[in-house]
């Protein structure tokens, strides 16, 4: 049997530090992080110092030639930049380097196609692929001569998709057209949705943060807490954009009270535009809260870096507004004390399930405020009320009187004014 040659990628890393940017050098761990995604092998580093990039080649033209030499003495097949290339960035570079050129949008896309399940997060990131490479055809028709055989290379479609590539400029424009309308479909779905859970006057809570922050861990520990089967937990593993789908699961606390939480996907620097327009829709997830989560990785010396990228990303997607109580997850990684509560933040471990108990108490306290303590007398020949009160409020106390049964409760406000003529005492 002929064995399969298998391609493996070695990429150099190259990125501008523009300006002096304090979170250059974490831009550049992160964008090893996401080649490291796609199994990419990577040989070395180089960067530059710049006031802008330049427009032709990205980088200067002096550093061409650094990267070209160390190209060839280092055996790479491929050359990825920390930012998103033009059209014409791309051309010439491909052009003077002789290489496969990737860049940081073309990583970030590639890793998503790979995570997504469902036929939702397949459609976005198509949408997002073909948006991006619509300007970029000629660029990288060009490039596909360069990729050589062999199977089984970290970019299962070389960064945009060999086939993709083979349509013309009208065909993706159809397919863009075709895509945008049958997401508008389940947008239009996910809004009913949203209007019924409004109706129902469930509140809804959402995980927001940058990817990899322990949003799944919450959202699966809380579940356990209160009971939930296994089949109720999101996939939850130490890599990034674990988790692409919104999965929204009903917590039900012991007082018949209980909440829709949501797990949206993860945040990362430079999150390419297309991306963010594609994945709207499920973003808006957040938009519709009445509590955001934001959930940090207080272990990561550039949380507050990525605590901006998170609030700027909101912004764009216009969540603004919505009360937010701030998650400092792996407190015992960053030897912090926990738990601890101080106003709108939480100090707590996921993993070690220390601090949910409390973080649960701040949802309860923030969620649920609209709700109303007072005393009814129900009449015994209605018992289909005390039947309701006892399913969907928090009964504190029953008595028989002879006029009835005397109920302590906490409920709705709106479950108040239904029933408002059995109440006896605030």
């Amino acid at each position: 049997m002929k064995e399969v040659e298998v391609l493996v990628e070695r990429g150099i890393l190259v990125g501008v530090n523009i300006q002096s940017n304090q979170n250059f050098e974490y831009s550049m761990v992160e964008l090893r992080e996401l080649a490291r995604a796609l199994n990419v092998e990577i040989v070395g580093t180089i960067t530059q110092n710049l006031d802008r990039v330049t427009p032709s080649h990205y980088v200067g033209t002096g550093k061409i030639e650094e990267i070209k030499r160390y190209y060839e003495e280092s055996g790479a097949n491929l050359v990825i930049f920390n930012d998103e290339l033009s059209p014409s960035q791309i051309r010439n570079l491909e052009h003077e380097l002789d290489s496969k050129v990737i860049d940081r949008t073309m990583l970030i896309l590639d890793i998503f196609e790979r995570r997504a399940k469902t036929r939702e997060a397949k459609m976005q990131v198509e949408l997002a692929q073909l948006q991006y490479m619509l300007p970029r055809l000629v660029g990288l028709h060009a490039s596909l001569s360069r990729q050589g055989g062999g199977t089984g290379g970290g970019f299962r479609n070389r960064g945009a998709g060999e086939t993709k590539l083979e349509l013309d400029r009208r065909k993706i424009e159809d397919q863009i057209s075709k895509l945008r309308k049958e997401l508008e479909v389940v947008k239009d779905q996910r809004e009913t949705q949203r209007k019924q859970r409004k109706k129902n006057e469930i509140p809804v809570v959402s995980l927001v943060g940058y990817t990899n922050a322990g949003k799944s861990t919450i959202m699966n520990q809380l579940l356990k807490k209160f009971g939930q089967l296994e089949n109720k937990q999101v996939f939850e593993k130490d890599m990034l954009f674990a988790t692409l789908e919104t999965s929204v699961r009903s917590i039900e606390l012991e007082d018949n009270k209980s909440f829709l939480l949501t797990d949206t996907v993860g945040f990362v620097s430079k999150l390419p535009h297309h991306l963010v327009k594609a994945f709207r829709s499920t973003l808006e997830e957040a938009k519709n809260s009445d509590l955001l989560l934001h959930v940090v990785d207080v272990s990561n010396e550039e949380y507050e870096f990525m605590m901006d990228v998170t609030t700027n990303t909101l912004k764009e997607i216009e969540v603004v507004d919505v009360p937010t109580i701030y998650v400092y997850n792996k407190s015992d990684l960053a030897n912090l004390t926990y738990p601890l509560v101080s106003g709108d933040n939480i100090w707590l471990s996921a993993k070690e399930d220390k601090g949910l108990d409390e973080l649960v108490e701040i949802i309860r306290q923030r969620i649920f405020a609209n709700y109303t303590k007072c005393q009814m007398l129900i009449p015994f020949d209605r018992g289909d009320i005390v039947s309701y009160l006892n399913t969907n409020a928090s009964i504190l106390s029953t008595d028989y009187e002879e006029l009835g049964t005397l109920l302590t409760l906490e409920l709705k406000h709106s479950d108040y004014q239904k029933y408002e003529e059995f109440v006896i005492k605030m």
